[in-house]
């Protein structure tokens, strides 16, 4: 029977949104996996609007995150306050700087973040029903906030980074690029994703991990 799999995105585009090269890897080796996969995002405004061709703040311009999301999802996004963590086995959230933009605050408020409260409703109720989740990137950098203190998580080997990260109240491991760290307890995995790749095959690889792991705990 096919696990089924919410993949949460945070937008499109890696300065402002989900990180569109790992959103893709985790869709593709979900499919190839043979899961049945959900895309959800939260129906809010972005924090900011990001030229990716100069980096510069777009000002003046505003982008809905859901819209967005719609962008990589190929138009198939929910809105993430509908949802029922119930009715999937396992989540998967990619990284990029929505993450810590739109998900959560952590960009601006590093270990004092809060997040998106439909979304941290969401991310609760599937922790609460047991179900494996998977954070890559940047995303693990709200651990704390959704599985508590203690719960251990990688961002790779940002020395800066992961001081936060534990500031926040989660245990930190370095992890290499092509590698995974496992939460037993909280059925958590995590992986650096383009924390630490220099290139999309070295991202994948550790997308990868981190997908086989999740749909084998789910």
């Amino acid at each position: 029977m096919s696990k089924k799999v919410a993949v949460v995105l945070a937008g499109c585009g890696v300065y402002d949104g989900a990180e569109i090269h790992e959103a893709v890897i985790t869709l593709l080796r979900l499919d190839q996996a043979g899961a049945e996969v959900t895309c959800l995002a939260p129906n809010i405004e972005q924090m900011h609007v990001v030229n990716h061709l100069t980096g510069d703040v777009a000002e003046g311009e505003s982008r809905n995150v859901m819209v967005e999301a719609a962008r990589i999802a190929r138009g198939a996004v929910a809105d993430i306050a509908s949802a029922k963590a119930t009715d999937f086995d396992a989540v998967v959230v990619p990284g990029g700087f929505g993450a810590a933009k739109n998900l959560s605050d952590f960009a601006v408020a590093g270990p004092e973040l809060s997040v998106n409260p439909d979304f941290l409703s969401f991310m609760q109720a599937a922790k609460d029903a047991g179900k494996v989740v998977g954070l890559m990137c940047i995303a693990p950098a709200m651990t704390a906030k959704i599985f508590g203190e203690g719960a251990l998580c990688t961002i790779g080997s940002d020395a800066d980074t992961a001081a936060a990260v534990e500031a926040s109240g989660a245990k930190h491991q370095n992890c290499a690029v092509d590698a995974i760290v496992v939460d037993v307890e909280n059925k958590l995995v995590t992986t650096p994703a383009y924390m630490l790749a220099g290139g999309i095959a070295e991202a994948a690889s550790g997308i990868n991990a981190l997908v086989d792991k999740v749909l084998e705990l789910a």
